[in-house]
């Protein structure tokens, strides 16, 4: 989704006058602060729907009496998210090429540490994507209860829908969610402005014949609760460190950009997760089955008109749409862990639209498999959120106390105070969130952690040992000429056959055409026709038949050519495997399939040249 740069296209229309006056024309796919939080902000912006909620659930297990801890669980959380912004504004200042807790860790704490903090941030990132869909769904359905039983059925077109806007490219898709971020939050805003003057619910028709989940005859409140209620609502938090990570996709001046983009996000979220506390202990609330906390408030402060409406559909699509958050993020990360030889190189391509097309769709593979193993339900995903995202902001902070400590820059002791601070709440929000959410599904998270990172090391090994049978970074011998013989397989005369000896004969010193002949009286007979047809033709290319006693074709070629390979060494033996290329796409169906058999056993046994001629016939 991500698109860094682009080989063309005009300025936009509006210049920015802190812009560069010669700045490339690629600069139009980039971010502008206002479209970098509508397309990497999503994720924590949206959290308002099932991070107060989070809340709500465990303390009603404590009764009437444990909602009335909402409040302050959210103030320490949101004390939290003060310190995170900024000490990521000073992420994004010190690394500008984005990467966010993975290249801050690659600098300062090692390899090893590096890997941890990007497989934190995959498993965050793909866990976004399955939560917001499936709490976006959650809003529509409780607007709308008979489509509760074809959740799982939204939550995949949703998913779907978001794909293909992000292969479109991330300005695309930036674009088309500036509305509904604007209509979310003035929808938000208006629904905690007009609560505070209220000093009762307007309306309880969304819960109304709904089961309520608040525990009876529960009058005390123990720490352990307060803790898991604070691990839960930590999940808002998730989607913070988005914008560190994409510097790289906003416009020049980039890290200015994005940190104006960091504070906006921190100061809407802020107002938002503590409006909607105050709001849930102004109206007494209690959670129900079956129906967001959100939509409640939507229409207790609102009524049940159609302004609830409004609400919950602006939280679904918005919700729907904070996936881009990870479809921002991810890719990036791909790309750089590609680069670092941790991956498979292909996630460091772009297509066309400059898209990192082959992380977007790996994310939405995985994404899928999620949303069907959860069955569409949020409850189930939620405990696995915040961990990940955890690690990595704790892996951050303490990799920034070590930039400061080695660049002792203008204030640098305040600014590695700042970082350490985060460090310490952050390691500390992890340890409890592990521990709290442990049975809950957490531990699922701490067993795929390390798999991945064993999975990221296994790959750069695999480079590496590649790298050394190449000789990469070693200047290697001069090329030089070796002499060339080209073997054709053949099965009979025909136009192919003489185009495939042709081409043959323009690439090698000698050809040889080789057919092979199995043990039964058919196949012999035909071996004999062919050749005596060969010599009545007279190409003036040998024959050779190879006799095997089994059905066999790619196996006794590749023996053939091995043969030809130990008894005259330094001959570069080159394989021509002439086939037919069908002039429909439906004709491939009648191919025989030959040749890949051949090229496969060939490839596999053997380190000759593999060249595949297509004929297309007129």
């Amino acid at each position: 989704m991500t698109v860094l740069t682009s080989e063309s296209g005009s300025a936009p229309a509006h210049e920015d006058p802190s812009d560069p006056p010669d700045r490339d024309p690629g600069e139009r796919h980039r971010l502008t602060a206002v479209t970098g939080l509508a397309a990497l902000s999503l994720d924590a912006m949206a959290s308002v729907a099932y991070g107060p909620e989070a809340i709500v659930l465990v303390l009603a297990t404590a009764g009437g009496y444990g909602l009335g801890f909402t409040l302050p669980v959210t103030l320490a959380i949101a004390g939290l998210l003060a310190v995170l912004v900024a000490s990521y504004r000073q992420v994004i200042a010190a690394f500008p090429d984005g990467g966010g807790s993975y290249a801050v860790a690659k600098a300062h704490l090692g390899r090893h540490a590096s890997l941890v903090a990007a497989g934190s941030l995959v498993l965050d990132y793909v866990l976004n994507v399955a939560v917001a869909v499936t709490a976006g769904i959650a809003a529509l359905t409780s607007a709308f209860p008979a489509l509760y039983p074809d959740r799982l059925w939204l939550c995949l077109a949703v998913l779907t829908l978001i794909t293909a806007l992000n292969l479109r490219g991330i300005v695309d898709s930036a674009r088309a969610f500036l509305l509904p971020t604007a209509v979310f939050i003035v929808s938000i805003l208006a629904l905690i402005g007009v609560g505070l003057f209220r000093s009762a619910p307007v309306s309880t028709a969304a819960a109304a014949g709904h089961a309520s989940v608040l525990a009876d005859n529960a009058t005390a409140v123990g720490a352990l609760l307060l803790l898991k209620a604070f691990a839960s609502g930590c999940s808002a938090l998730t989607g913070v460190e988005a914008i560190a990570n994409a510097v790289p996709s906003f416009r020049a001046p980039r890290p200015r950009r994005a940190q104006h983009a960091e504070v906006a996000l921190g100061a809407i979220l802020g107002v938002m997760l503590i409006g909607l506390a105050v709001l849930i202990s102004r109206f007494h609330l209690q959670p129900v089955e079956g129906v967001t906390v959100l939509a409640q408030l939507a229409d207790a402060s609102l009524g049940h008109n159609w302004a609830f409406y409004i609400v919950q559909f602006a939280t679904m699509v918005l919700l729907a749409l904070s996936a881009n958050t990870s479809f921002g993020g991810l890719p990036v990360l791909l790309k750089l862990l590609a680069r670092d030889h941790c991956l498979p190189h292909v996630f460091a391509l772009k297509a066309d639209r400059q898209v990192h097309r082959h992380g977007v769709l790996a994310l939405a593979a995985v994404s899928a498999a999620l949303l069907i193993f959860s069955g569409g339900d949020t409850n189930t995903l939620v405990p696995l959120f915040a961990i990940g995202v955890f690690i990595g902001f704790t892996l951050a902070q303490t990799g920034m106390v070590r930039h400061w400590r080695r660049t002792r820059g203008p204030q640098w002791r305040t600014k590695a105070a700042l970082n350490g601070a985060g460090a310490l709440l952050t390691g500390v929000s992890a340890v409890v969130v592990t521990a709290t959410k442990f049975a809950d599904g957490a531990w699922l998270v701490v067993v795929t952690l390390p798999l991945l990172v064993a999975a990221f090391t296994s790959v750069r090994r695999a480079y590496a040992a590649i790298g050394e049978r190449l000789g990469i970074g070693r200047i290697p011998q001069c090329p030089h000429r070796d002499r060339s013989l080209v073997i054709v397989p053949v099965s009979g005369l025909s136009r192919l056959t003489s185009e495939a000896l042709t081409a043959a004969a323009s690439l090698g010193d000698e050809v040889r055409a080789v057919t092979v002949c199995h043990s039964d009286p058919e196949d012999r007979a035909q071996a004999d026709a062919l050749a005596r047809d060969w010599a009545l033709w007279d190409p003036g290319i040998p024959l050779v038949r190879l006799d095997h006693p089994r059905r066999a074709l790619g196996r006794p070629i590749a023996s053939y050519v091995h043969g030809i390979a130990a008894a005259e060494p330094g001959t570069q033996v080159t394989v021509l495997i002439p086939e037919v290329e069908p002039a429909r796409l439906w004709q491939r169906l009648l191919q025989n399939q030959r040749g890949a058999v051949v090229a496969h056993a060939v490839r596999r046994d053997t380190d000759a040249v593999i060249c595949r001629l297509r004929f297309r016939p007129a």
